[in-house]
């Protein structure tokens, strides 16, 4: 399907220019996601989050740290928000978050489910970069934000918090309530060059 019409559908197709591979975009679905708080410099907590979660939690500012199941992105000297993809198991480090939170608060720090509180985009392809740099005032460049990057700060005019899996692969978590804005703001970016929008993947994928 070609269609010039900005209305920004999620249905899958093509949608702006002709041409294809330059640009896709998607839902990455959340399953869980929580907001961790504490001091890293005291031992106990920063051991009792690695045993709970089986994840390093980032130290560098604007930094990220994932294993299999889950992400771990840096929001401040004493902050972190830790991401899995839908649906989670049982079993999963981001599951029972009551038991978690009592072992945390011993250990010294905090933990607080907001897992319904953002939606997150996902693009990819070469047009990815330019896209995000239209609607916000981050330098993307390599040099200054790497894979494995991540940082606060706005999409229009919505508050976004953006992360880089790859080249030129980025995920943008924006609150739920303004999800749809971003969308909008998102394919309009990207009309001029064409894109594909692609069924949701677990964030992450």
């Amino acid at each position: 399907m070609s269609d010039l019409n900005t209305a920004a559908s999620t249905e899958p197709g093509h949608y702006g220019a002709a041409g294809t591979g330059q640009l896709t975009v998607r839902e990455a679905k959340i399953g869980a996601a929580w907001n961790i708080q504490g001091d890293p410099a005291r031992s106990t907590f920063a051991e009792e989050a690695r045993r709970r979660f089986a994840l390093s939690l980032p130290l560098t500012p604007n930094t990220m740290t994932s294993s299999n199941t889950l992400t771990a992105l840096w929001l401040g000297p004493t902050s972190w928000l830790l991401i899995a993809g839908a649906p989670l198991s049982s079993m999963h480090p981001l599951a029972d978050c009551s038991a978690k939170r009592d072992a945390l608060n011993g250990a010294g720090g905090a933990l607080f489910d907001v897992s319904t509180s953002r939606v997150a985009w996902s693009l990819a392809g070469p047009k990815a970069t330019t896209v995000l740099a239209k609607g916000c005032p981050l330098d993307f460049h390599s040099r200054v934000f790497p894979v494995g990057g991540c940082a606060q700060s706005f999409f229009g005019h919505v508050n976004a918090l953006f992360c880089k899996h790859d080249n030129d692969a980025y995920s943008v978590l924006v609150a739920r309530s303004f999800s749809r804005d971003v969308w909008s703001m998102l394919c309009e970016a990207a009309a001029q060059y064409g894109y594909e929008v692609l069924a949701p993947v677990p964030f992450g994928d």
